[in-house]
């Protein structure tokens, strides 16, 4: 074959991308100088742990939280050091008791999964559903014991987990459902935002999502009880509840937001509407595209208003009789950035396989469940996606113009001609 404008840049030809993607960067000057206000005060952090007055942090704290709360139309919103925090306190929020069982995905970061195990609880995996992604209701259903205590559903790559379907499976059990949008801040399921329609959701605002505060999380529930529980986690809970209180899990930390990061987010959440809308019109239009091409399904380019954390790729290897690794490493030679191979599988990480976490002897399953068993195979969809079919495109790292749009997907019709799709 002549080396021309077909052939691959893998093999010679010009590349369909010759330039780097410029970087995603939420900060501008709005933000710089909401910290340079509170640099110029002097207070960087205003709590105290203990029954006192600071107890519930400084004047950006509280400012934040109110602006959150009005975001999100919910009664609490509540700012903590990480989502990971946020997660940790949601866990110990919902009076679970060690050995309890907590189901959640694989499909996710380990936080989720670490979070249950912090309280000495149990994780039990699910599978996720092959077209959004989220943990599936009927993989749910299977996993149900008497032991389960709550449901933690990931709103993962942009798109909302199925509530109605969750909440009819643990219809009459008394199971709670944690709600982690840390990718879904701006998602509508059923008018309402995602995290606000269970006992408990979050957000993150870690430096690499849709806005952030360097590290951050936000934790929003309507019930009292839960805030008031978290609010102690997130601020050395043992120093302030009372002798006759409550005080079961009440083992709190140091989880607090300091006045920086709550005012830079004040900033941030004021821009989260426009980042969302311009990102969806932007990679609707990159689904358009690429959905034209044999073998490749983007199942939640159809979902309205999709947030896009990762643009999730399917590819039909079957059906195209080559590898995932040959068509990412020609179209990475072609200069599409930010493609890696499947996501992840979290109930294979070694804590869970090998089910070591607190000391040598396998505490807490070894004393709670024995049995339990992270072995492959345990969700079929998720491995299958992992393994073999799925690119995660991870375009929360670039900012796009409709000439970047046009010029990834110049790259990949380039690659389906020269493998005569």
């Amino acid at each position: 074959m002549n080396k021309n404008i077909f052939t691959p840049a893998l093999y010679g030809g010009p590349k369909s991308i010759n330039y780097k993607l410029k970087s995603y960067n939420s900060i501008g000057i709005e933000e710089i100088k909401a910290a340079n206000k509170v640099l110029k005060s002097g207070k960087l952090s205003n709590f105290m742990a203990g029954k006192n007055k600071k107890f519930y942090g400084g004047t950006y704290v509280k400012k934040f939280e109110k602006y959150l709360q009005n975001f999100y139309k919910v009664k609490y919103a509540i700012t903590l050091n990480s989502w990971t925090s946020g997660l940790i306190c949601a866990v110990g929020a919902l009076d679970i008791e060690p050995g309890d069982e907590i189901i959640t995905t694989p499909w996710t970061m380990c936080a989720c999964a670490t979070a249950i195990l912090h309280w000495n609880a149990i994780p039990v995996f699910a599978d996720i559903d092959p077209n959004t992604f989220c943990i599936d209701p009927k993989s749910i259903k299977k996993k149900i014991t008497k032991k389960t205590k709550a449901i933690l559903a990931v709103d993962i790559f942009g798109v909302g987990s199925d509530l109605d379907k969750i909440k009819r499976v643990i219809r009459g059990k008394k199971i709670s459902i944690i709600s982690d949008s840390a990718q879904s801040p701006y998602f509508f399921y059923k008018k309402k935002l995602a995290g606000t329609q269970s006992e408990i959701g979050g957000y993150s605002l870690n430096c690499h999502k849709h806005i952030n505060t360097g590290e951050g999380g936000i934790l929003v529930t309507n019930n009292k009880k839960i805030a008031n529980r978290v609010f102690k986690l997130r601020n050395h809970a043992e120093a302030s509840v009372g002798i006759k209180d409550d005080i079961s899990n009440m083992l709190g930390y140091n989880f607090r937001m300091g006045e920086i990061e709550c005012a830079i987010g004040i900033e941030q959440y004021k821009k989260l509407k426009k980042i969302i809308f311009s990102r969806n019109k932007l990679l609707n239009k990159l689904a358009e595209n690429l959905e034209k091409l044999k073998g490749i399904r983007i199942p939640t380019s159809k979902i309205k208003l999709n947030n896009y954390y990762v643009f999730p790729i399917v590819l039909n290897i079957d059906l195209l009789r080559v590898s995932r690794k040959k068509i990412l490493t020609l179209l990475k030679a072609e200069g599409v950035e930010g493609l890696v191979e499947g996501y992840a599988n979290i109930h294979q990480l070694p804590v869970f396989k090998r089910k070591i976490a607190y000391g040598k002897k396998g505490f807490p399953w070894n004393i709670y469940n024995k049995k339990i068993d992270y072995k492959k195979s345990l969700c079929p969809v998720a491995e299958e996606l992992h393994e073999k079919s799925f690119l995660s495109y991870q375009v929360c790292l670039f900012s796009y113009t409709n000439k970047d749009i046009r010029n990834i997907s110049k790259a990949f019709y380039k690659v389906w001609k020269y493998l005569n799709f």
